[in-house]
C-alpha cells in the first residue's frame, strides 16, 4: 500500500523545481495523487478496510486544498500539475 522509495522518486521528479525539491505544491500534489490510486485499488478489493477510506478521505481532502491554493497563486504551474497528474478540473 506505502509507496516504496523509487516510485516516490520517479513521481517527484515529473514536478521538482530543482534537484532537492521535495515540499513544494506540486510535488505534494504529484505524491497524494500517487497514493490515493494506490488506496483505490486497495479499497476495491477490500471493501470494508473503513480505516483505510477514513485516511483516503483525508488525503483526498490535502491534495484538494493544495490544488486550490496552486490555482490562486500560479495558474499555469496548476494546469500543467494537472496534466502531468492526470486530473480533471
Amino acid at each position: 500500500m506505502a509507496l516504496t522509495a523509487r516510485q516516490k522518486k520517479n513521481t517527484m521528479k515529473k514536478l521538482q523545481r530543482h534537484q532537492n525539491d521535495t515540499g513544494s505544491a506540486e510535488v505534494q500534489i504529484a505524491i497524494l495523487t500517487r497514493r490515493i490510486n494506490e488506496l483505490v485499488k486497495h479499497l476495491k478489493k477490500n471493501a470494508k478496510d473503513k480505516h483505510s477510506r477514513k485516511g483516503l478521505l483525508g488525503m483526498i481532502s490535502k491534495r484538494r486544498k493544495l490544488l486550490a491554493y496552486l490555482k490562486n497563486t500560479n495558474e499555469k504551474l496548476y494546469k500543467k500539475v494537472l496534466k502531468e497528474t492526470g486530473l480533471k478540473k
